[in-house]
């Protein structure tokens, strides 16, 4: 599996990231997870607000912090 963290690296893009590590470590789940900062990125999967999380490729939230349930109920679908 392979998670994206689209953002530039403001503090909700950082703490997005932090709670999806959380959200693996608590289900025991790996996967790669990558940080993508470029804008033209974001235009490629249509994400306009940040922070976003894809997920293998499609945006599964975008525009808020997400909780930690919230990312493990998208993980384990």
């Amino acid at each position: 599996m392979r998670i994206e963290i689209l953002g530039t690296g403001c503090p909700k893009c950082q703490a997005t990231e932090q709670i999806v590590r959380k959200a693996l470590a608590e289900l025991g789940m790996e996967a790669e997870v990558v940080h993508v900062s470029d804008p033209r990125k974001f235009g490629e999967y249509g994400v306009i607000l940040t922070p976003a999380v894809a997920i293998d490729g499609q945006v599964k939230l975008s525009g808020y912090v997400p909780s930690v349930e919230e990312i493990k109920r998208l993980l384990v679908r």
